[in-house]
């Protein structure tokens, strides 16, 4: 495999690093979010995006610190590149787990309702956010394959997705909050959400050579 060019690697690296900017503000605004609900799925949704942040700020460390080094042996370097896609898939499997166990836990005394506009409204602009992000990494991975690139892209897909099943589910709560069924539709959208999210991990982790 040819070594990224120095344009190639600039590229990646201030995406990774917008990529970061870009989500330090969602837990915060999620969290702010989940408090003027009652939302399951919102509540799950400001786990997974805090998780996922984390393992944003490992793989732009790690392909910063590999660029910056210049010429890391290649036992370290598969060793922080596998770390770094590895950050990934914990990332969605944790995010999987917390998920579940949010939404049985409410299963009996949960309500929809209370502010979820604010939720709606970050959900959307993560849709069409981590959907840019998704097709930018589809570009870059089939441009010059790079571990760490390729988890990145895996991530944003998994993260369009789930920002999609979100978004219908919030709006499912702001026309028809009262209504008998929405309260099983909020919680399975929890469920659908850890399931792909579980799914996407699995995936990820059998890929890491």
């Amino acid at each position: 495999m040819t070594a990224l060019t120095r344009e190639q690697a600039s590229s990646r690296e201030k995406t990774l690093l917008l990529a970061v900017l870009l989500s330090m503000w969602a837990p915060l605004a999620t969290g702010i979010a989940v408090l003027s609900s009652h939302s399951t799925t919102q509540l799950a949704d400001f786990v997974r995006r805090t998780v996922e942040l984390v393992a944003l700020l490992v793989a732009w460390w790690v392909f910063r610190y590999l660029e910056r080094r210049g010429n890391p042996s290649l036992t370290e370097k598969a060793r922080l590149e596998r770390m770094a896609s590895l950050s990934v898939a914990v990332a969605m499997l944790c995010s999987a787990l917390v998920m579940v166990v949010v939404a049985l836990s409410r299963l009996s005394s949960f309500e929809p309702g209370g502010n979820v506009y604010p939720g709606l409204t970050i959900a959307i602009l993560g849709l069409l956010t981590n959907g840019w992000f998704w097709r930018r990494y589809a570009l870059m991975t089939h441009e010059h394959y790079n571990p760490i690139i390729a988890s990145q892209h895996q991530l944003y897909r998994a993260k369009t997705v789930v920002d999609c099943f979100v978004t219908i589910v919030l709006l499912v709560v702001v026309f028809a909050a009262t209504h008998p069924l929405t309260r099983y539709i909020d919680i399975l959208g929890s469920v659908i959400v850890a399931g792909y999210m579980a799914w996407s991990g699995a995936r990820a982790a059998r890929s890491i050579s």
